[in-house]
C-alpha cells in the first residue's frame, strides 16, 4: 500500500480557492496542508494596517469554512516556519502565488533556497497579477513610466491573461482541531467597536467577491466610464480589497467584463475603460517590481527639494473630516466608517493634502495604509506620488483640485455629503459645499454654527493655491543653471 505524498500550499493574498494557480498545483503533487502565516519576520515589507488586520481576520475564517477548518495559521517568521513545518510533516512540496513587495521577493529567494536545499520542491506561480511584471517592458527592455503606453503596448500587445482556472479536487490533510482559535491567535483584532461597524457595509470573503463582481458586471458596468465618478452612483467595482486580498484574481474580474462584453457590444466603452483601471493595478505592480523604492522616495528626484511644511493640527484636521470643506471631510470620514473611499474622493482629499495644506504625500500614503481595507503597498504608493506630481506619470502639480466645485460637479445631490456630515444635512444644496458662504439665516434655519457644530476652513482655498503654486515655482527655480 503506497501513501501519498504530502504538499503545503502557502496562503498569502490569494485567500481563495478558485482561480488559484498555486493551490490547484498542490492539489496535482499529493494531499495539501493549507496554512497562512502572519509574517512579523524581517521579510515582512511593513505591519498589516488596522483596517486591513480586520479584513484578513473575517476573510481566513470564511477560507478556513471553505477548507472544512483544515486550515492551519502561524505567527512569526515564515522562512523558520516553513521548515520546521516541512521537516515535520515530510511534505515533498510547497506552493505559493507570487508577491512583488521588494522585501516579500527577497525573503521568497531565501526561503525557496532553504527549502530546495533539504530536498523538497518549491513551486510558485502568477496568481496575483494579469500580466508579470517582466512580460510588459519596453522594446529595449526597460519598464515604463506612462500608463497608457504600458497598458497599450505593454499590456495589450502581450500574450492575454491566463484564462482563470477550475478549482481541482483537494485531497486535505484535515488534523487540525482548533482552526477558528489558531485563526483568533494571530491576535488581529483589537476589540474595538469599530471592528464591527467598519465591516457592516461588506460580505468578506471569497464568497462576498464573487456575489460583488456578479453585482457590478450586471448592474454597474453600463455607464461605468461616467458613472464612476460619481461617489453614490452604482458604477464602481468596489471589487479593490477582494483583489488585494486575492478573494478573486484579476483574471476573473478581467473575463467577467469581456463576456459581458459579448453579449452586450453596446457597452464597448465602459468595458474598455474598467479593463484599463484593472491595468492601473498591474502599472502600479510593475512600478513597484521595477522600482523599489516607490514608497518611500520621489520618483521624480526634483522634489526632494519640496518645501513641505509641517502642522500637526492641519494633519489631525484632514485625518478626522474637519476641514471645513464638506467634500473633503465626506470622504475622509467614509474612509474612517467603511475602510474605503471612492477614487474621485481619493483624488480630491490627495489634493487638499498635498497642495492645500503643504503636507507631505508620506502622511497621506500612512494614513490611507492605517485606514484602507485594499490598502496596498503598489497602488497606495504609486496613487500618492500621482496625486503629489512627483510620480510616474503623475497629475502635474499644479493641477489642484478645488473641493468645492468637485463636490458640486460630482455630488450634484448633496447625498453623499449628507450622508457622511449629518450636521451639514439640513443646508441647501446652493450652499452645501461652501457653508462658510452662507448668509447667517440659512446657517441658522439649517441648524449649523460655524465653529461650533461644524469647523470653519482650516486653510483658504485661494491663499493656499497660491503657496502651493509658489512652492512648485521653487523647484523650478532650483533647477535653473547658474549665470
Amino acid at each position: 500500500m503506497t501513501t501519498k505524498s504530502i504538499s503545503i500550499h502557502w496562503f498569502r493574498q490569494d485567500l481563495r480557492i478558485e482561480d488559484n494557480p498555486a493551490l490547484n498545483a498542490s492539489a496535482r503533487t499529493g494531499d495539501v496542508i493549507p496554512i497562512y502565516i502572519f509574517d512579523t519576520g524581517r521579510g515582512a515589507e511593513r505591519t498589516v494596517g488596522g483596517a486591513g488586520k480586520v479584513w484578513l481576520h473575517h476573510s481566513l475564517k470564511a477560507l478556513n469554512k471553505s477548507l472544512n477548518g483544515a486550515l492551519r495559521c502561524f505567527t512569526g517568521n515564515p522562512i523558520d516556519i516553513l521548515q520546521k513545518l516541512t521537516k515535520d510533516t515530510e511534505a515533498k512540496t510547497v506552493t505559493w502565488n507570487r508577491l512583488y513587495e521588494p522585501s516579500s521577493i527577497e525573503r521568497d529567494k531565501i526561503i525557496k533556497s532553504k527549502l530546495v536545499n533539504t530536498g523538497t520542491a518549491v513551486l510558485s506561480f502568477g496568481g496575483s497579477l494579469l500580466w508579470e511584471p517582466w512580460e510588459t517592458l519596453k522594446a529595449d527592455g526597460t519598464p515604463y513610466k506612462v500608463f497608457t503606453p504600458f497598458f497599450r503596448r505593454g499590456c495589450l500587445n502581450a500574450s492575454p491573461p491566463r484564462i482563470p482556472e477550475v478549482a481541482c479536487d483537494i485531497e486535505l490533510v484535515i488534523n487540525v482541531t482548533d482552526a477558528e482559535e489558531q485563526i483568533n491567535q494571530l491576535k488581529l483584532l483589537d476589540g474595538k467597536l469599530w471592528e464591527n461597524s467598519i465591516t457592516e457595509e461588506w460580505h468578506i470573503g471569497e464568497l462576498g467577491a464573487k456575489q460583488r463582481l456578479t453585482t457590478f458586471i450586471n448592474n454597474g458596468i453600463d455607464n461605468y466610464k461616467d458613472g464612476r465618478n460619481f461617489p453614490m452612483k452604482t458604477n464602481v467595482s468596489r471589487l479593490s480589497p477582494y483583489l488585494h486580498w486575492g478573494e478573486i484574481s484579476p483574471n476573473t474580474a478581467w473575463y467577467a467584463a469581456k463576456n459581458k462584453l459579448k453579449t452586450n457590444p453596446s457597452i464597448e466603452s465602459d468595458v474598455s475603460h474598467f479593463l484599463s483601471e484593472l491595468g492601473w493595478r498591474e502599472f502600479s505592480n510593475s512600478l513597484l517590481f521595477h522600482f523599489p523604492e516607490l514608497p518611500r522616495t520621489n520618483l521624480q528626484k526634483k522634489f526632494d527639494s519640496f518645501p513641505w511644511a509641517e502642522d500637526e493640527n492641519l494633519l489631525r484636521a484632514w485625518q478626522t473630516g474637519k476641514t471645513g470643506y464638506p467634500i473633503v471631510d465626506a470622504g475622509m470620514r467614509q474612509l474612517w466608517e467603511t475602510g474605503y473611499m471612492h477614487n474621485r474622493l481619493r483624488m480630491i482629499v490627495g489634493s487638499f493634502l498635498v497642495k492645500n495644506l503643504l503636507l507631505h504625500w508620506h502622511f497621506g500614503e500612512s494614513w490611507f495604509w492605517d485606514c484602507l481595507f485594499d490598502a496596498d503597498l503598489a497602488n497606495n504608493s504609486a496613487g500618492w506620488q500621482w496625486i503629489a506630481g512627483c510620480g510616474a506619470d503623475a497629475a502635474p502639480y499644479f493641477r489642484i483640485f478645488n473641493p468645492v466645485t468637485q463636490g458640486i460637479k460630482f455630488d450634484p445631490t448633496g447625498e453623499f455629503v449628507r450622508r457622511f456630515v449629518p450636521e451639514l444635512a439640513n443646508l441647501p444644496n446652493s450652499v452645501l459645499f461652501n457653508p462658510w458662504e452662507a448668509p447667517a439665516e440659512t446657517l441658522s434655519k439649517s441648524g449649523v454654527k460655524l465653529g461650533e457644530t461644524y469647523p470653519k476652513p482650516i486653510v483658504s482655498l485661494k491663499d493656499s493655491r497660491q503657496k502651493a503654486l509658489e512652492a512648485f515655482s521653487s523647484l523650478k527655480a532650483l533647477q535653473q543653471p547658474n549665470p
